[in-house]
């Protein structure tokens, strides 16, 4: 599926164009002023997400569209400053892409933040649901794509103040956490929130670029101009439909017996897969996106000097300059970053060769060489690695 590709900006007059693959995005104003700010996420070539925000002395506010697999959504942010820099008020709208609220959902969060606790009021059409929490000093915590606000963070950090790990509220649950830790160089990685992204700011602490290549979010933006027509964007926006679909690779094995993989299917999206931003060195990857790989099989594996006997195991790859291992996992039914290295019940060196042509989506293929004889090959981007084995009758 193509999704949104990288933005490209001309001034016309007092409004400049930007298109996204026929989106127009409006931008209002001579020139933004230098407190306003865009951030453009992107998986690869493809946008996913567009934040809008504004910040002053006493205000920060804006607002996200993000594209989801079902739907377009838009989140409308909004914080009082109080002296110290640190929010006093806060509020967090969500939206469906025409600006109506979501079927049986609150129109809004309302925090009222104090030197020792949090008042937060949830609204619905019929009701209002309040709570106080005990919190010194507390920040809230926004959705996914919502970066612009941890410009305060930095704010705080730049003053000296401890910023590792502070009481933070979000619009939902009790109280959080939320805070920084060094990311080497000029950068800082968050903590507390949904991804543990690494932010660079300028010396007046604005918000620079925003890197999930280390996460599983993957996304990458980084600070462009103010003034877009952000309710345009959000409508003109289209759903993603599935980013990576799920499949099942199967292979026959004589009467019976039978290997199945069952993977997630990410796309390069013009990325670096092995050793780059999808599949980064000596590091463990799910090999696939989403729930973890699954390995089911009838029959007695042995890749090497590691025998698998019948059953279901996960499957998981660590890629470095020597080349890609297979993990074959005892644990099963996780998410795939719930890598647990006591549950490994061995590992095996893959070969490489390269593809054909290129390979977009990750393909899995359980190749049948014989009752006896396969191989189990992960094809994505420009390489495929693969692990054989052969296949044994328990008797």
């Amino acid at each position: 599926m193509k999704l949104l590709p990288q933005t490209y900006l001309r001034t016309v007059g007092h409004s400049c164009l930007a298109a996204l693959t026929g989106v127009a995005l409006l931008c209002v104003g001579r020139e933004a002023s230098a407190q306003a700010a865009s951030m453009v996420y992107r998986l690869g070539k493809d946008t996913i997400a567009i934040e809008q925000f504004t910040r002053t002395a006493t205000r920060l506010s804006g607002e996200m569209v993000q594209r989801s697999g079902t739907a377009v959504a838009r989140v409308m942010y909004d914080m009082e400053l109080g002296k110290d820099g640190r929010p006093v008020s806060a509020s967090i709208k969500r939206m469906l892409a025409d600006g109506t609220v979501p079927p049986n959902q609150p129109s809004e969060s309302r925090f009222k933040i104090g030197a020792d606790s949090v008042v937060r009021e949830v609204v619905f059409a019929d009701s209002v649901q309040r709570r106080a929490f005990a919190a010194q000093k507390a920040l809230i915590n926004f959705p996914t794509f919502v970066y612009g606000p941890t410009e305060i963070l930095a704010g705080i950090r730049k003053a000296g103040g401890k910023t590792d790990s502070l009481p933070a509220i979000g619009a939902a649950g009790g109280p959080q956490f939320t805070g920084f830790v060094s990311g080497g160089a000029d950068t800082v990685r968050l903590r507390g929130g949904a991804y543990a992204m690494v932010l660079r700011y300028d010396s007046n602490n604005r918000l620079l670029s925003v890197d999930g290549s280390g996460t599983t979010n993957k996304a990458i933006a980084s600070r462009g101009a103010g003034g877009l027509d952000m309710a345009s964007i959000a409508k003109a926006m289209k759903p993603t439909g599935t980013l990576s679909g799920r499949d099942v690779a199967r292979g026959a094995f004589g009467q019976g017996g039978m290997v199945l993989v069952d993977y997630g299917r990410p796309q390069v999206r013009e990325r670096t897969v092995w050793g780059g931003a999808l599949v980064p060195m000596d590091s463990v990857w799910r090999a696939g996106a989403n729930d973890a790989t699954h390995l089911f099989t009838s029959r007695t594996l042995t890749f090497g000097s590691l025998v698998v006997p019948p059953g279901a195991y996960t499957l998981w790859i660590v890629y470095g300059a020597s080349g890609a291992t297979m993990i074959v996992n005892k644990g099963i039914g996780q998410w795939g970053t719930q890598y647990d290295a006591a549950q490994d019940l061995g590992r095996v060196a893959m070969t490489s060769a390269p593809t054909p042509s290129h390979v977009e989506e990750l393909t899995v293929t359980v190749k049948s060489q014989g009752p006896t004889r396969g191989a189990i090959e992960f094809a994505w981007g420009p390489t495929a690695m693969t692990a054989s084995f052969t296949a044994t009758v328990v008797r």
